[in-house]
């Protein structure tokens, strides 16, 4: 009768649970466990790419859908593997200035053509979480959108693109050019804080010791040093990628930055108050998550937030000396000299968007085109 009886809890038991798996319920794989450091650290060393074809921002066509269906994405790597393709035909070697203008792909034309698919490589994916391609990297507000700026904050980014684009003061001399131009920073927000993928050199080598951690950035060569524990110095006291405290909770390593310098806040549209909080889990053997939040009251109405994916990839990483043969800072100089002497504006209008950045330009103010 026992034997019976046991027979029957262990038949219903099995059931139950492969009723629980068909539905995607109780039975699930456990969580990833992480290797750890000798000093009992989730190890998160190595070399990393955050490359992506998923933008910072949603296009509008796909509202509050955070995700792709398979067919959407599959079309996205598609059309890009399209685009490599036709990239890398060869040029032709007996072409010249005066054949200009020719499109280069990925919005470089004419005298921009700097950017061929030689040098370009945002990836060839789109960002997956849970195995679901993304829509955007930005994830709050729901629309994938940063949120509207304050009135400061609008009034401080229209200063910053005059200070770049239509001052006449915006080229008289190297100073007064862009952090990338003058390979101080990387272009756009690739050291971070948040740390974010651009056209190329999205690479990060990351090194861990029992009270620090340093992530090498591929693009300019920038090294951020967090340190676990301790507290922030003086709002007074300001650096380049900010003062970046770490903590661990779990087996997720907690970034927390301030005092940033305001020409690199958000590409210098940020105010002293810029604050990001960073959150790497290591999900998988090959994969980092990586979240971030930015609070800057003075320059958003409100916090906003995103996620993307570190996927490991082979090491090493290779110094990109971007003051090598840095003629482009000489040249838009001399160019800006023959301009005056021929009585020519500087720029062409650029007209500002209702987020505060071009109009007619994916490009935010420093960003590519600083080297070589």
């Amino acid at each position: 009768m026992a034997k019976s009886s046991t027979s029957k809890v262990l038949a219903i038991s099995t059931a139950l649970s492969i009723v629980a798996f068909a539905a995607g319920g109780a039975v699930a794989e456990p969580a990833y466990q992480p290797p750890t450091t000798a000093f009992g650290q989730p190890d998160f060393q190595g070399t990393w790419s955050n490359a992506t074809l998923t933008p910072f921002a949603r296009e509008a066509k796909y509202g509050e859908r955070l995700t792709l269906t398979p067919q959407e994405a599959a079309q996205i790597e598609k059309s890009n593997d399209a685009l490599n393709k036709e990239g890398l035909k060869p040029t032709d070697p007996k072409a010249t200035i005066k054949d200009l203008p020719v499109d280069c792909g990925r919005g470089f034309k004419g005298v921009d053509c700097g950017y061929n698919s030689f040098w370009t490589d945002p990836g060839n994916q789109l960002i997956r979480i849970d195995g679901q391609p993304r829509t955007s990297i930005i994830t709050d507000p729901a629309n994938g959108q940063t949120p509207p700026m304050t009135p400061e904050g609008q009034k401080r980014a229209a200063a910053t693109f005059r200070a770049y684009r239509g001052s006449p003061h915006a080229y008289d001399n190297p100073e007064n050019r862009s952090l990338g131009e003058r390979c101080i920073t990387s272009f756009g927000s690739s050291a971070g804080p948040p740390m974010l993928p651009l056209l190329y050199n999205n690479n990060y080598q990351i090194t861990q010791s029992p009270d620090s951690i340093a992530i090498l950035v591929e693009m300019v060569h920038d090294v951020r040093i967090i340190r676990l524990g301790g507290q922030h110095p003086p709002s007074s006291i300001r650096t380049w990628m900010g003062d970046s405290i770490g903590h661990w909770e779990g087996k997720t390593l907690v970034i927390d930055t301030t005092n940033i310098r305001q020409e690199q806040a958000m590409y210098g549209m940020g105010s002293p108050d810029f604050h990001v909080v960073e959150r790497l889990t290591r999900v998988g053997p090959d994969k980092i998550l990586y979240k971030f939040t930015v609070d800057d009251p003075k320059t958003y109405t409100r916090p906003f937030s995103g996620e993307l994916s570190f996927n490991a990839t082979k090491g090493p990483l290779y110094e990109y000396a971007c003051h090598e043969g840095n003629y482009a800072l000489p040249h838009i100089l001399a160019g800006a000299r023959a301009k005056e002497k021929a009585g020519l504006p500087y720029d062409e209008p650029v007209k500002a968007g209702a987020d505060g950045l071009p109009a007619n330009t994916n490009t935010p103010p420093g960003g590519e085109g600083g080297e070589r």
